[in-house]
């Protein structure tokens, strides 16, 4: 099978012919039919976080595909069935965060295209425990940027308890923003979308956001602040400053959900202010197998729109280029 590989941090990824993985005891082999480009994805290949994966390994945690084969101790139910291979691969099952709804927390969680090999191949090796079923309403395209950017702005909005006629700052209108505006519209948030590039607010404008900012021509925080200031702000950028910029446009009473993760990234919180306004920083970690289920469900229902646009993963290392450079509008998908 044809696989994208890191070998090393900060070197191109390279284009393998690799043995087809054999599913092992409680796993899946996925015949990959989509795998969306994630910038964690990015950050992975080069190393950019205080864990990192171990080379060489092949990333990917937005596949989808159909099951081909089953390993000891699956139900053969799953056979012939297409399914999802998220961020979490799998977790314990065991600890307090599992048995609580909360298994994105758990510590001995395993992590596609990180600590086990992800989705940039033709057939890659799941967990049963970790794998959603998609729903025969929803496209392979639109499945495979809903595993990842879908579920983790979902459940971010979720976090945030966003209640309705709150005003929302989006900061970051990409693969991950475009679909965050609309979850905080569907829960009746007011939503300015912030991002450097016309094009991307003008995407974010045509998905329903009540207020832009471009933050490369003016001061986000006065212009936020102009009109009431934000209850909640949901950061998606993968640098530093709007980190800042977004706890700084809180009105009082409001919630900083960080979602992204820039390398080295560390926001100055002023204590007395955030005391005295009553604010809150909350981190949101991607979501749960059930999360996903309902991401699909409403995107089964109509209630999103997935903006792509399909690559082959041949064309891996532009891609990442692509990406790096701001010139895509949303989500970019492999192809097999």
């Amino acid at each position: 099978m044809k696989a994208a590989v890191v070998t090393a941090f900060g070197r191109p990824l390279h284009i393998e012919e690799r043995p087809v993985p054999v599913a092992g005891p409680g796993q899946l082999i996925v015949r990959m039919q989509a795998s969306g480009l994630c910038h964690t994805d990015i950050h992975a290949a080069r190393g950019d976080w205080p864990v990192k994966p171990v080379p060489p390994f092949v990333p990917g945690h937005e596949g989808v595909g159909d099951v081909e084969a089953i390993g000891a101790g699956v139900s053969a139910e799953w056979l012939g069935k297409r399914v999802a291979i998220p961020w979490l691969a799998a977790a314990c099952g065991h600890c307090r965060y599992c048995l609580t709804g909360w298994e994105t927390l758990c510590e001995r969680q395993l992590n596609s295209g990180y600590s086990v090999d992800g989705a940039f191949a033709e057939f890659a090796a799941a967990y049963a425990r970790g794998v959603v079923e998609v729903p025969a309403g929803v496209s392979s395209l639109d499945a495979a940027p809903l595993t990842c950017a879908g579920v983790t702005t979902y459940k971010a909005i979720k976090v945030a308890r966003v209640r309705p006629a709150e005003r929302v700052a989006v900061f970051g209108i990409g693969g991950l923003g475009h679909l965050a505006v609309q979850y905080a519209r569907i829960v009746g948030g007011l939503v300015t979308a912030v991002d450097i590039e016309p094009a991307k607010l003008e995407l974010a404008r045509q998905l329903g956001a009540d207020h832009l900012v471009d933050a490369r021509a003016t001061d986000p925080v006065a212009e936020i602040h102009a009109i009431g200031g934000a209850d909640v702000a949901v950061v998606l950028a993968a640098t530093g400053k709007p980190f800042e910029q977004a706890l700084q446009s809180l009105s009082r009473g409001g919630r900083l959900v960080c979602v992204g993760l820039p390398a080295g990234g560390v926001i100055p919180v002023p204590i007395f202010d955030t005391v005295l306004g009553g604010r809150s920083i909350i981190g949101s970690i991607v979501g749960t197998r059930q999360d996903l289920a309902e991401v699909f469900t409403l995107h089964a229902a109509g209630r999103t729109r997935v903006i792509t646009q399909t690559r082959k993963l041949d064309d891996v290392n532009a891609c990442f280029e692509e990406v790096l450079a701001g010139l895509v509008p949303a989500r970019l998908v492999f192809e097999f």
